[in-house]
């Protein structure tokens, strides 16, 4: 696990000023793993193929002109499961999760944790996957487009308040992009937990709470956990009372629902210590949010008594 310091926060500073570029930065350490065992009697070479090029195109495409040092690049992963193979088209889904270091420690938190099934794109072995910010090349490379902007949005959102506008931005326009393509998942309305859909969650304005959450979670909240336990997870219990207000506005938001599945396990171990009031406050924040998640929790609410 890597220590991060002071210079991530210096990196976000810089790109939001108005970028520094390096020849060979590149952003995002992206674990990347194409699972085919649902399909029989097929030459596996082609996803063998896929799996190569995918990790090519998000470890060695520059998708921003921000400068990362090695400690800096992002972590995430793209777990691809291929459900159909007929010609050259696949159909599946791709769990997706990003991750970020704390602020002096060697702890890594969840900050994004998707499974998107709505993934179609043809893929021939061998093709390779060209990056292009002026054009559209293929659903596939629109789909990793997509995510790439994602992570960086995310985790810029995490260091410094709104500090992933600019990648929400690409990210919005490659949604517009594709949404004249006819391939499943970018249709605002079509899917409640679609691309478009989680792009919404973060940039609508009825639900945007979330990217303050982001903020006041990590960087004040876990950041500050290592030096001032007390006073970092006062802030985290602070940042819940956003997901009440999306859940107000919005109770069907995918928001919700990816906080849930990348928070709720840590927000245990978050409140194991915590004085019992401030356990209380943040059950019944969340209780009414996740009513079904009620074993985790009663966790949360019994703290270190359990």
């Amino acid at each position: 696990m890597k220590t991060i310091g002071l210079g991530k926060c210096v990196i976000v500073a810089a790109a939001l000023a108005g970028g520094v570029g390096a020849a060979d930065a590149q952003e995002l350490r992206c674990q990347v793993e194409v699972n085919s065992q649902q399909i029989e009697g097929t030459n596996k070479s082609v996803f063998e193929s896929l799996q190569e090029a995918i990790n090519d195109y998000m470890n060695e495409t520059r998708f921003s002109t921000a400068t990362f040092g090695p400690a800096e690049r992002i972590d995430c992963r793209l777990y691809l499961t291929v459900g159909e193979y007929d010609g050259d088209r696949i159909k599946g889904d791709i769990q997706v999760q990003l991750s970020r270091p704390v602020y002096n420690s060697t702890y890594t938190t969840t900050v994004f944790n998707f499974k998107d099934n709505k993934v179609e794109f043809d893929y021939k072995d061998g093709d390779p996957l060209i990056f292009s910010e002026t054009s559209q090349q293929n659903n596939l490379t629109a789909i990793l487009d997509y995510y790439a902007y994602l992570f960086l949005a995310l985790d810029f959102d995490t260091f410094s308040p709104k500090g992933g506008q600019p990648f929400f931005d690409k990210a919005a326009s490659v949604v517009q992009a594709a949404q004249s393509s006819g391939e499943v998942g970018w249709k605002a309305f079509e899917d409640t937990k679609n691309r478009s859909a989680v792009l919404s969650a973060y940039t609508d304005p009825a639900t945007s709470g979330m990217r303050d959450l982001l903020y006041m979670y990590h960087r004040r909240g876990l950041d500050e956990m290592v030096t001032s336990p007390d006073k970092g997870r006062a802030t985290i219990t602070e940042s819940l009372a956003e997901l009440k207000k999306v859940y107000n506005t919005n109770p069907m938001s995918v928001g919700l629902s990816i906080f849930r599945d990348s928070k709720l396990d840590e927000l245990v171990n978050i409140y194991s210590k915590a004085p019992s009031t401030e356990r209380e406050e943040a059950y019944d924040i969340l209780q009414p949010l996740y009513p079904t998640d009620i074993d985790r929790l009663e966790k949360i609410k019994k703290g270190g008594d359990q």
